[in-house]
């Protein structure tokens, strides 16, 4: 055997004994390599996780601060809430040991949602790092919109069919108590509430007050000197003397002002009589009206007492709301220059326009009323006032295209044909602008 011959077992040997030996050092070197692209694998996953979590976390605080009753939830009752909603919303698959922590705060108002959770290292466990801790926070803020917002409502004879007046009073006192549930503080929202029919009734105790005029009570409301005669006009002509009653004799009720102050929102000064607002006896007087408050209370006794009766005068309902939000004989709250304000009329009437103080016989339908009333909607329109309009439609009468038009965009005027549809219709309504106080 050759020399060279028996040499090659053991330069196989050494061969093999070298290739170990880089086997070897290559793993020991790509130990490093291998957490280092492996770390940034569990890096890359911590960072979905996180992203994934702040995202549930801002849906939900959002979610959250839109719950009408938001301010009045029990802590346990808060973090369901926010629990279901949060798992809805988070699906990521890597997170474990998630915890949830939500918070409301009456200082803004703002609601808070913090949010934790620990992501698995599979390879930056090799180095003693088995998991890393992401966290998320969102804070939403809202309420910087404040509600001023005017119910007028129907009170005239023919609320009394159907059902119509206990639906209206059962759908008002649900409205009241979804703005009364985003009032957190004082200033938020107040409302006022002017039940209408030919005209409305501004406090038969208001009978001392400079803005009531009364002349035309005074002519309708007296007696003469001279029993033979009943009338101002009839006592005069004969020579007679006519007394006009006790001023505190007047149940209240107010008729339509002057042309053209009717459709407008005019403060009554005494120098203008046609600014003044002219008492009237109607026979039908309805519920006295109630200026801007947030006496919840007050606003539901209200509800309660009104009672239908008397012809229709939408226009006059419209113009004492626009008056209630705005102007004097109301005294209207300060304004915060740090909010903003949204100033709201949602009227709601089963009838059309039927009588005012100059036109129509309390039956047949006065194009001469809905005309002034066209001028007034679009007044409070340009004025910057939301105008919601609901007709209650039981008898087959035909769609207002005044109340169409009087609205402030045409999905703000509903059609209902059933007094059922009251509450739900204003339960939207509430909805809509628990929605607007929440988000601005």
């Amino acid at each position: 055997m050759s020399i060279i011959a028996s040499l090659r077992p053991r330069l196989s040997e050494l061969c093999r004994c070298e290739r170990g030996n880089v086997a070897i050092t290559f793993a020991l070197v790509s130990i490093p390599l291998v957490v280092a692209v492996g770390g940034m694998i569990d890096y890359s996953r911590a960072v979905a996780a996180r992203r994934a979590m702040q995202d549930a976390a801002d849906a939900t605080s959002l979610a959250l601060s839109r719950q009408p009753n938001v301010s009045t939830m029990t802590a346990s009752a808060m973090q369901s809430f926010a629990t279901n909603y949060f798992k809805a919303n988070f699906t990521n698959q890597d997170a474990q040991n998630v915890s949830l922590t939500p918070s409301y705060s009456a200082t803004g108002p703002t609601v808070t949602v913090n949010g934790s959770a620990t992501v698995p290292m599979a390879f930056l466990g090799l180095i003693g790092l088995p998991s890393l801790g992401i966290s998320a926070s969102s804070v939403t803020i809202w309420g910087q919109a404040r509600l001023r917002v005017a119910l007028v409502l129907d009170n005239t004879g023919s609320m009394a069919d159907s059902g119509k007046m206990t639906a209206l009073k059962t759908a008002t006192h649900n409205l009241l108590t979804q703005l009364q549930n985003v009032d957190t503080q004082t200033g938020d929202v107040y409302v006022s509430l002017i039940p209408f029919v030919k005209d409305v009734n501004a406090g038969a105790s208001n009978y001392n007050q400079n803005w009531v005029r009364w002349d035309l009570w005074n002519a309708a409301n007296g007696s003469c000197s001279s029993l033979r005669y009943s009338t101002q006009s009839s006592c005069l002509s004969a020579n007679r003397t006519w007394t006009p009653n006790n001023h505190n004799t007047w149940n209240g009720c107010v008729t339509d002002r002057d042309q053209d102050y009717d459709t407008t929102n005019t403060a009554p000064a005494t120098a203008t009589t046609a600014t003044l607002f002219p008492a009237e006896q109607y026979s039908t007087c309805p519920q006295a009206l109630i200026g801007l408050t947030d006496n919840w209370t007050t606003l539901s006794n209200e509800v309660d007492a009104m009672q239908p009766n008397g012809s229709t005068n939408q226009a006059i309902g419209l113009a004492w709301g626009w008056q209630s939000l705005t102007q004097a004989p109301f005294t209207i709250p300060a304004f915060d220059p740090t909010y903003t304000y949204k100033q709201i009329i949602i009227l709601l009437t089963d009838g059309l326009n039927t009588q005012d103080r100059w036109y129509g016989d309390g039956y047949n339908t006065s194009t001469q009323v809905d005309a002034r009333q066209q001028i007034l909607c679009t007044n409070i329109k340009i004025a910057g006032v939301i105008v919601y309009t609901v007709q209650v439609n039981t008898g087959g009468d035909p769609t207002s295209t005044l109340l169409q038009n009087c609205a402030t965009d045409p999905s703000y005027f509903f059609l209902l044909t059933s007094a059922s549809q009251i509450v739900t219709t204003f339960q939207s309504i509430g909805t809509a602008l628990s929605n607007l106080r929440l988000s601005q």
